[in-house]
């Protein structure tokens, strides 16, 4: 049984569920690539990001809820699932520090981000 099918969820909100958690496998996918070339850490940090934010604006999905912003998908998900505990509390801190480095990664001259930190951000 699938995850949307799962929750009772109308045919077009499990087409949106299914697309965004496809955009996150595709997305988690080219980290791992990357990883295993051992380059592109910037790159790794924003795909795992990316991963995480579309795995967290399915699961918002699920409840009715978005946001129009990338903090307001972290924040909505910290809120109805992070501290609910209907996740795990460390998943919302982990979204968040995401963000953090796929900002650095993407808007930094020199981020930082080195192979420990793709590593990371891929568990």
């Amino acid at each position: 049984m699938s995850f949307a099918r799962g929750y009772g969820l109308d045919k077009a909100l499990q087409e949106t569920v299914r697309g965004l958690m496809d955009k996150a496998r595709a997305k988690l996918t080219a980290a791992e690539d990357w990883l295993a070339q051992g380059k592109y850490f910037d790159e790794i940090a924003s795909r795992c990001y990316y991963a995480a934010f579309h795995a967290a604006q399915a699961m918002l999905a699920t409840e009715g809820l978005t946001a129009n912003t990338h903090q307001g998908i972290v924040s909505l998900f910290g809120l109805h699932f992070a501290k609910t505990g209907k996740v795990n509390p460390r998943l919302g801190r982990y979204l968040n520090n995401l963000k953090d480095d796929r900002e650095s990664g993407d808007y930094d001259l020199y981020s930082g981000l080195d192979k420990s930190d793709a590593e990371n951000a891929v568990r």
